[in-house]
Order: structure tokens, then C-alpha cells, then sequence
């Protein structure tokens, strides 16, 4: 059946001389490996709709293993990503992330709506280091093993200050701290910043204003967290990694 429908680009492989296999994270259909043929020749239409991070519209004729992309319509390159290693390495991430922790064939229109929004961020933006950890966050619920960021975890009350614990899963009140010796004691302000990471939408945020130790304190719980639970190794990841020891 033909469908037409939005798609982002996620990753694409070589296949034969001349065609490709594209991962299309679209709006309708969730994540799908289609191929496109003849992508790889220069002059083809097909060459400039399936490069990394393209959003555009897609005709494709699904199947429940390779999908075929029949024709697709250039909305958005994303030239600015690719022309920049550091915005390339970010979106990378973000789409191999996405990658791991979605299935095939499961459509959120909420994640969608999301990645673009983060691509679009990081396209545009000099920093990207928020929205990123935001829509992280949105992935970790959609994997099943997002942290409880609005009330403890153990008792369900509210008495500060938090403390945020791997071990058990998120937030501890400061009577629940004791079961876990490691958690890290969380500002007011840093606790109320994950919860707000956690549950609203780019779209709805302006300007956010973190202090440079916060924003690593972040980082640093959101990567020894995803370490604990997200099980997957992701080559981009380490490769921003190593960005950050080269700047």
C-alpha cells in the first residue's frame, strides 16, 4: 500500500551500486527501513531527499520488513547540521538514540513532533546542550525507564529538598534519602528543572536559563542514568564525548 507521510532521515546504507537503504523515522508509521533506489546516483531525485537528518514527505509503499521509497518531497535539509561537525555530532546522537529505543512500525506523533523540533534547535542554535537533555528525557519514557522526577519515588511525598538517586529511580525526599547514601542532593531549582525537561515540549519553551555547574550536574545524572538502564552503546555518544575533550 502506498502511504504518504512525513519523514526524518535517521541513517542510510549503501546497498548494490546504486540504491540505498534508508531508517525513516515518519509521523504516520513510526520507524521504518525502506529502500530507495537509484539514490546514489548524483542526478537523482532521491539523492537529495535521503541525506542524514532531511525531513520531507515520503511516498512509500509499506511492507512489514523493507518498505520502498517511491518518491519523497525535500522539506527541510538541515544543511547547517551537516556543514558543522559539532551540530552534526549533536543531531547523531539524538537520531541514534531514537534509533535504540523506538520500535518499527510504532507511530508517536508526540516523539516526532519532538525530534524535528530538537533538530530544528540544533540547526539554528549556537547551543543545544538543553534542548538535547530534553528530549532525552522524553526518549527515556518512551524506552520504559524514564526517572520519577515529580514526587519520590519511594513514598510518593513531596518534602524537600530532593535528592536524586540512580539506584532507585529518581527523585528521593529528603525523609527517603537515606536509602541511598550515593543520591545527590538537588536544588530546588535543579529538581523543578528536571521535571519541566521531563514533561514540556520545545515548543513551549523560550529561553532557559541554567548556570554552567547546573547544566553539568544535569548532564552528568542524565549520562550515569542512562548508563544503569538504557543498555545500549551508541557510538555517537562517545564520539561527543571526545568533542569535549578537543574544546
Amino acid at each position: 500500500m502506498l502511504e504518504k507521510m512525513q519523514g526524518i532521515v535517521m541513517k542510510t546504507q549503501d546497498y548494490g551500486e546504486t540504491h540505498k537503504i534508508v531508517t525513516l523515522f515518519s509521523n504516520k508509521s513510526g520507524k521504518i527501513s525502506a529502500i530507495a533506489r537509484g539514490a546514489k546516483k548524483p542526478k537523482s531525485r532521491m539523492a537529495a531527499i535521503t541525506q542524514p537528518f532531511v525531513y520531507g514527505v515520503f511516498f512509500v509503499y509499506l511492507n512489514s520488513g523493507l518498505s520502498t521509497i517511491q518518491q519523497g518531497d525535500l522539506t527541510h535539509s538541515f544543511r547547517h547540521i551537516r556543514e558543522d561537525i559539532i551540530k552534526t555530532a549533536y543531531a547523531s546522537y539524538i537520531v541514534e538514540l531514537t534509533d535504540k529505543l523506538t520500535d518499527s512500525h510504532s507511530p508517536d506523533h508526540y516523539l516526532f513532533d519532538q525530534l524535528y523540533r530538537t533538530l530544528d534547535w540544533i540547526a539554528e542554535n549556537e547551543e543545544a546542550d538543553i534542548p538535547i537533555m530534553m528530549y532525552e528525557l522524553k526518549l527515556f519514557n518512551k524506552g520504559g525507564f524514564a526517572p520519577t522526577v515529580d514526587k519520590c519515588v519511594h513514598c510518593s511525598g513531596t518534602d524537600k529538598p530532593f535528592a536524586f538517586s540512580i539506584a532507585e529511580g529518581g527523585l528521593l525526599c529528603s525523609r527517603c534519602k537515606y536509602l541511598d547514601p550515593q543520591s545527590v542532593t538537588l536544588s530546588d531549582k535543579v529538581a523543578r528543572l528536571f521535571y519541566i525537561f521531563t514533561e514540556i515540549g520545545l515548543e513551549r519553551v523560550g529561553t532557559i536559563s541554567v548556570k554552567s555547574e547546573n547544566k553539568k550536574l544535569l548532564r552528568d545524572i542524565i549520562d550515569a542514568y542512562y548508563e544503569q538502564y538504557g543498555g545500549y552503546y551508541l557510538k555517537s555518544k562517545r564520539f561527543l564525548k571526545q568533542l569535549d575533550k578537543l574544546t
